[in-house]
C-alpha cells in the first residue's frame, strides 16, 4: 500500500501527474468527471491525500477548508461497470462541482453492501485517523440501517437517496411517485390495462424499489385498473427470486396476459428486454417495457422508455445541504425531492390485442 501514490493513479487513468495533483486540490481547470474518476480510483487503491498530509505533517488544513467524507455502498465492479453508466458516478460529479466552488475537499471511500455496521471490515479505514478530518459525510446508494444510524450519530450526514434509519435523515432524492406515475400514464395512454412491476433482489434492501412499487400500486389503482399480486415480481421478501427465475416469472405472466412491465431501474429493464427477446418475444410489439433512471443505453439495446433522474443536480444539492448542516448541526432534517422528466424511447408501443402464439 505504501507504493500507491499519485503517479500510480495517473498511470492507471492515463493522466499526467499534475492533473491528478490538481484533482486533490480542487483546481478550477479540472473537468468534474476527471476529478470524480481520480477520487474513485484513489479510494479503490486505498490512497488518501488527506491521510498523507496528516502523516507527513505537511500543510495543515486551512481553517476555512472543509472535508466531506463520501461513502459509497456498492461492489466496485458495479461502480466501474462499462456496460452501463453509473448513477453514483454522476452524483459524484455534481458533488465534485459543488466542492470545487466551495473550497471543500472530498475523501471517497467504498464499503461492501454485505457489511451491516461500521465495525465490519470494509469500514476499517473510516475508523482510522483520517475520519477525524471529516466535517461531514455524504452517502451514495442504499446502506444497512445499522450503518446509517452509527454514521449519523458521529457526523453531520446527508444521503443522496432516502435510507431506512431510526431517526429522521437529511436526504436528497428524486420524486419516485411522480416519475412512476408518468410511466403508468404513458402505458395507459397506449391501451395497456394489465401492467406488471418487476425488480431485483439486492444485498441491501433498496428503499427506492419499494417506493417505486408503492407509486405503481397507487397509480394503477387511481386509474381503475385491477391490482394483481401475481403480476408483481420480487417485492415480497418472503418470495424473492434470483434474476433468472424472476425473468422466467415475467415471461410466464406475459404469456398469461400482461402487456407491459415497469422495471424499478433501467439496468433491470435492459437485462429483461434481452431475456424476453431470447424467448422470442418482440419489444414493444408483444410486450412493452419501461425503466427508471435515464442512464445511457448499452450499445446492443434499444432506447428505453424511462424517466430521467437529475443525478448531477442531486449531488450538487446534497453538497449544499451538508454545508448548511455543518453550520447548523441540529437543523430540522429535510427530505428534498427533485422532479424527473419522462424520456420516451423505443420500448413502449400499443398494447397487443391478441394472445401470444
Amino acid at each position: 500500500m505504501s507504493m500507491i501514490n499519485q503517479q500510480v493513479i495517473a498511470d492507471r487513468l492515463k493522466l499526467s501527474r499534475a492533473t491528478v495533483s490538481r484533482c486533490f486540490t480542487n483546481h478550477p481547470g479540472i473537468n468534474p468527471g476527471t476529478r470524480a474518476k481520480v477520487f474513485a480510483l484513489a479510494a479503490q487503491l486505498g490512497y488518501t491525500h488527506l491521510e498523507k498530509r496528516a502523516v507527513e505533517g505537511a500543510v495543515k488544513k486551512p481553517a476555512k477548508s472543509l472535508t466531506f467524507g463520501v461513502i459509497v455502498c456498492v461492489d466496485m465492479d458495479r461502480f466501474d461497470s462499462h456496460h452501463y453508466n453509473t448513477p453514483g458516478q454522476e452524483m459524484l460529479n455534481g458533488l465534485s462541482d459543488l466542492a470545487r466552488g466551495q473550497d471543500v475537499r472530498i475523501d471517497l471511500h467504498f464499503v461492501r453492501p454485505g457489511d451491516s455496521n461500521t465495525h465490519a471490515p470494509s469500514y476499517e479505514r473510516i475508523a482510522s485517523a483520517r475520519s477525524r478530518l471529516w466535517d461531514g459525510v455524504v452517502l451514495l446508494y442504499s446502506f444497512p440501517r445499522q450503518a446509517v444510524d452509527e454514521l449519523m450519530a458521529t457526523y453531520p450526514l446527508v444521503s443522496l437517496t432516502i435510507q431506512d434509519a431510526s431517526a429522521a435523515l437529511n436526504c436528497v432524492d428524486v420524486d419516485h411517485y411522480r416519475g412512476i406515475g408518468k410511466l403508468v400514464d404513458l402505458l395507459h395512454s397506449q391501451g395497456h390495462r394489465r401492467i406488471g412491476f418487476y425488480t431485483w433482489r439486492y444485498l441491501v434492501d433498496t428503499d427506492w424499489s419499494h417506493r417505486r412499487f408503492s407509486a405503481y400500486a397507487d397509480r394503477i389503482t387511481a386509474l381503475g385498473l385491477p391490482f394483481r399480486p401475481e403480476d408483481v415480481v420480487n417485492i415480497d421478501p418472503a418470495r424473492y427470486l434470483p434474476v433468472e427465475q424472476a425473468s422466467e416469472r415475467v415471461y410466464s405472466q406475459t404469456r398469461d396476459g400482461v402487456t407491459a412491465w415497469i422495471c424499478a431501474a433501467d439496468h433491470q429493464a435492459y437485462e429483461l428486454i434481452r431475456f424476453l427477446r431470447g424467448k422470442g418475444l418482440r419489444v414493444p410489439q408483444d410486450v412493452s417495457v419501461t425503466g427508471f433512471d435515464g442512464i445511457a443505453r448499452p450499445a446492443d439495446s434499444p432506447q428505453l422508455s424511462t424517466v430521467q433522474i437529475p443525478f448531477h443536480q442531486i449531488g450538487v444539492i446534497g453538497g449544499k445541504r451538508l454545508l448548511d448542516l455543518i453550520q447548523k448541526r441540529f437543523d430540522p432534517p429535510q427530505q428534498i425531492l427533485l422532479a424527473c422528466e419522462l424520456k420516451p424511447g423505443e420500448t413502449v408501443g400499443p398494447a397487443r390485442t391478441s394472445a401470444l402464439a
